[in-house]
């Protein structure tokens, strides 16, 4: 049972990158699913979440309008669509599962995948 974020990298500030949360060995079907992020030396922030059946979102203002969570069940995977990059968004990002979005806590974390951004 294993909870994977993938899709991180190097981009210059203003690109884009698509991060994927994957589950091998259970379903995402039936969880709400968060995104979060850690930067060094700073505590762990929640940027958005979708919930088990995908009719409800949430995205922190922080991310507002740059950041975009989907969910695709046939892949068994949660999307978190980034554009307009900033410096600032460098972080290790993580998945998590939970039972409510918006307004649930999220209990089971992925390994996390890094993103730099920096010309």
């Amino acid at each position: 049972v294993q909870l994977q974020a993938s899709g991180g990298g190097l981009v210059q500030p203003g690109g884009s990158l698509r991060l994927s949360c994957a589950a091998s060995g259970f379903s995402l079907d039936h969880y709400a699913i968060g995104w979060f992020r850690q930067a060094p030396g700073k505590e762990r922030e929640g940027l958005s979440c979708i919930s088990s059946d995908g009719g409800s979102t949430f995205v922190a203002d922080s991310v507002k309008g740059r950041f975009t969570i989907s969910r695709d069940k046939s892949r068994n995977t949660v999307y978190l669509q980034m554009i307009n990059l900033k410096p600032e968004d460098t972080a290790v990002y993580y998945c998590a599962t939970g039972w409510k979005c918006p307004g649930g806590s999220f209990d089971y974390f992925g390994q996390g995948t890094q993103v730099t951004v920096s010309s």
